[in-house]
């Protein structure tokens, strides 16, 4: 049996791209968890999307050996935590499986947004912080003013910060070394009932359901009967394992131990992260805590671009699922795109992340309708309703008022970007609450509205500051909007698909771009269409696509041609007004495609 003394159970923490999966490769290498031939860069990125955009989308878990300087020996392990805020929902849980955390700082680029937001959930758990200072093998590394944002931004000494380069493998053992000196040991106690929390679960296509734990108490053996607290039901261990990182299968996991575990459970949804494992023949009485469940806070529609790929696309989003559970979906039809799903997301990384595996995985082609978020109606009945979808909106008389999400957002950029950073917050109806100076740097927090926000915010960000500047928010909460509906009109008929939720302010002149953009994409027709944008039953914009017009009075020559012309005109003018009165206007995908890009390039 482990002593539990002897097990450190670390994260590692940081920004997109400041190397936090090429420290874990570093460190899996050196403890000898794979040899030099299964190496390969991002060892923990398994997906493709992971390994080309560089990023750590799925929270991944290694155990370790380590023979450390005192010649003791201790497992390590490790839970690699996505850096992107939209993934903060798995960062919240890794954390909570440890007791300690590296956060790693590029030296060459200091601290950012998302650096900050994940330090602070770690500290609000009671987490050691060990600091690292990555990259320092390049020109442009430095250490001291590094040292000295942290200190300032963050709030951490760093007198016993470890300077290392993931890339050359200098430091390693300097990290390993502070992980056993610095880093507390699990509290536990073997002899104890079971408890163990729930950390992760997704589904194998031969095993069935996988589940991470983290042993609290007690321990696990294999062929022992467990029970899930949150629905009640016993089931029995057919494997306990760990991730070395490859699978190992063991006798048992004691407490303090990270590891994986097979019940024979077929669907994800009877394993709710957060949940408490305990012994079904000696019970707990207590559950733990667990995590705040995800929710989803941008929506959009997904339609295929072939409606014969329907079933594929809803075959692509069953198995998404299966091991994503914080995005959600429901069908949904639209008059314009046929037959397609509404789609929840944590973030527009998260979105983009699942388009782009639906389109790769399953060679689905997906047009993507207009990113929304969530509205809380409050009608004149003292009902409030949860809007998604533009097309469900009451009446405006039954509307006492409409609340929209806010989020709290950090940017922080060097100071010669910092007045078109302020335009863009302002643009987009910001609130300024804190401005303060670290260096050279500016660090910004502004109060925004989502739905301002899930367009081309981050887009725009990036441009004005040559990449430099970085953002990360968090969701606050709801507060009053002056927002309206804003219908599209078609020769007199509404089009759901281009309808939109909007501010008042902006409503007019994204109508007046919409219609413009319209009477460039929809073809010409026999006769006249109208074009109109409307605020309930006001029109705020209108644009007119002519019709065809044939040439009925090549033929009339001689004497009285002026009446039979008159009367061959009035002809037509009565056919343009039926087929007007009667006639269907076809909106090519096109057009659709072309509206959606106006509000990303707004």
């Amino acid at each position: 049996m482990s002593d539990i003394k002897r097990i450190r159970n670390f994260s590692i923490i940081a920004h997109i791209d400041h190397g936090k999966s090429t420290i874990a490769d570093r460190i899996i290498h050196k403890c000898g968890g794979l040899t030099d031939r299964e190496m390969k860069q991002q060892v923990l990125d398994s997906m493709d999307i992971e390994r080309e955009r560089g990023i750590t989308i799925k929270a991944q878990t290694v155990k370790l050996n380590y023979k450390s300087k005192d010649g003791q020996s201790y497992k390590l392990n490790i839970i690699d935590t996505p850096g992107h805020v939209d993934f903060g929902y798995e960062v919240s849980r890794s954390l909570s499986a440890c007791e300690g955390s590296l956060l790693i700082v590029d030296s060459t680029q200091g601290v950012e947004a998302q650096t900050l937001a994940n330090v602070y959930q770690a500290l609000e758990i009671n987490h050691e912080v060990i600091p690292v200072l990555n990259k320092i093998d390049l020109p442009a590394s430095d250490i001291e003013k590094t040292k000295k944002e942290i200190e300032d931004v963050v709030g951490i000494e760093t007198t016993n910060a470890i300077p290392c380069s993931g890339k050359t493998g200098e430091g390693i053992e300097d990290i390993l070394e502070a992980i056993i000196n610095k880093l507390p040991p699990p509290k536990g106690i073997s002899k104890d009932k079971l408890k163990c929390l729930l950390v992760d679960s997704w589904y194998d296509s031969y095993l069935g359901v996988v589940i991470l734990v983290r042993v609290i108490n007690g321990k696990l053996k294999k062929g022992m009967k467990i029970k899930l607290m949150s629905n009640n039901q016993d089931y029995l261990l057919e494997k306990v394992g760990v991730f070395t990182p490859k699978p190992t299968d063991i006798d048992e996991l004691n407490s303090g131990e990270i590891g994986f575990i097979i019940t024979g459970i077929k669907s994800l949804s009877e394993t709710k992260v957060g949940d408490t494992i305990c012994d079904a023949n000696d019970p707990i009485n207590d559950p733990l805590p667990g995590f705040k469940p995800s929710k989803p806070v941008v929506f959009c529609g997904l339609f295929p671009v072939d409606s014969s790929e329907y079933q594929k696309l809803k075959d692509g989003l069953a198995k998404l699922k299966l091991n994503d559970a914080s995005f959600s979906y429901e069908p949904e039809s639209s008059s314009a795109l046929g037959l397609g799903f509404r789609c929840g997301f944590l973030g527009l990384l998260h979105l983009e992340i699942i388009t782009e595996r639906l389109e790769r995985e399953f060679d689905v082609s997906l047009i993507t309708t207009t990113p929304g978020v969530i509205y809380k109606v409050h009608t004149t009945t003292n009902k409030i309703l949860d809007l998604q979808n533009p097309t469900n909106m009451p009446d405006p008389s039954q509307i006492e008022k409409i609340e929209e999400p806010w989020i709290k957002s950090t940017i922080i950029t060097p100071d010669e970007y910092l007045g078109s950073i302020i335009k863009i917050c302002q643009d987009k109806r910001g609130v300024q609450t804190n401005l303060s100076y670290t260096g050279s740097r500016a660090v910004l927090s502004y109060d925004l509205p989502l739905n301002e926000v899930v367009f081309d915010f981050n887009d725009r960000l990036k441009s004005v500051s040559s990449g430099y500047a970085s953002f990360d928010y968090e969701i606050s909460g709801y507060r009053e909007g002056d927002l309206v509906k804003l219908g599209i009109l078609v020769n007199s008929e509404p089009v759901d698909a281009l309808a939109m939720i909007i501010h008042k302010d902006f409503a007019q002149k994204t109508g007046r771009q919409v219609c413009e953009k319209l009477k460039d994409l929809i073809p010409r027709h026999n006769f006249m269409i109208p074009v109109q944008a409307a605020i309930g039953g006001k029109i705020v914009a209108r644009e007119s696509i002519k019709g065809f017009k044939k040439d009925v009075l090549t033929k009339i020559h001689g004497g009285g041609a002026t009446d039979r012309k008159r009367k061959l005109l009035d002809k037509q003018k009565k056919g343009k007004a039926r087929s007007k009165q009667f006639g269907k206007v076809e909106i090519p995908q096109e057009a659709f495609i072309g509206v959606l890009k106006i509000n990303k390039d707004a």
